[in-house]
């Protein structure tokens, strides 16, 4: 078996194709999500998309999944690297969700990648985005169409149409379930899952590794046409891996960090 590496984000070119292969070529520019093997709990159950990590110069891919395609000729290698997951799950998140136009959301862990794919998705459809972000990032958010900012020791608004958790733990969202009018909801894509402090909301947890929400090709539709806005925090070449991963888990970070061979 190939030697694994971290990663779950990729772009880049097919070099080499397996046996039965159809959906690729050599030669097509591919961009996606897939799990590092060792790892595979975490994937998804009916078509899971695996690999050996993307962290690295070659990797191998399932490629019967929904969660690579073709990227677009407009798409940029490093954007498209750095919208795989966030734009699966914000999109996720906002086909789950349907919001209404007029409706007012809150969006806690706005900063980050989901959260920088997700606002722009919301504003598209017409409701008042309410994020959290540091000051230094409360301009970006309001670039990105947030109405309001709020800082993350802040209150949190109350009577908001529906809240978006990306940063808490699923078991600490008290605070922002209070901020959800009677009626309203709540989606959080944390772990572990969310327990419900109110029964006059709904609460419900978003992860779809099946694509059965859609899959990176909506992604792509998304991105192509301007829809999708791409928001890169920091970039590093492959060497610098480890600093990126330790970067990540150690510090703030705004949007996506993308690594590049």
């Amino acid at each position: 078996m190939p030697l694994q590496s971290p990663g779950n984000d990729v772009a880049g070119t097919v070099t080499e194709i397996g046996p039965g292969v159809t959906a690729f070529a050599e030669g097509d520019e591919i961009f996606g999500q897939a799990v590092p093997r060792v790892l595979r709990a975490m994937a998804g159950a009916t078509r899971p998309s695996l690999s050996t990590g993307s962290l690295a110069e070659y990797a191998v891919f399932e490629a019967d999944t929904p969660l690579l395609t073709r990227r677009p000729p407009g798409l940029d290698v490093a954007d498209a690297a750095a919208l795989a997951t966030t734009g699966l799950t914000a999109r996720a998140l906002v086909t789950t969700a349907r919001p209404k136009r007029g409706e007012t959301t809150l969006v806690v862990g706005a900063t980050r990648g989901v959260g920088t794919a997700l606002v722009p998705l919301l504003v598209a459809a017409g409701v008042r985005v309410v994020a959290t972000a540091t000051a230094a990032d409360a301009d970006l958010l309001r670039a990105l169409g947030a109405e309001d900012t709020i800082g993350y020791t802040d209150a949190c608004p109350r009577q908001v149409d529906v809240a978006f958790n990306l940063a808490l733990p699923g078991d600490r969202l008290a605070g922002i379930a209070g901020a959800v009018r009677t009626g309203g909801r709540l989606f959080t894509i944390t772990h572990p899952l969310p327990v419900r402090d109110r029964d006059d909301i709904d609460v419900e947890f978003v992860l779809d590794l099946d694509g059965r929400l859609g899959g990176m090709r909506e992604v792509a539709e998304l991105a192509a046409s301007g829809a999708l806005p791409v928001t890169i925090g920091r970039r590093y070449v492959l060497d610098e891996g480890p600093k990126a991963c330790a970067d990540f888990v150690r510090e703030h970070t705004t949007g996506k960090l993308v690594v590049t061979v």
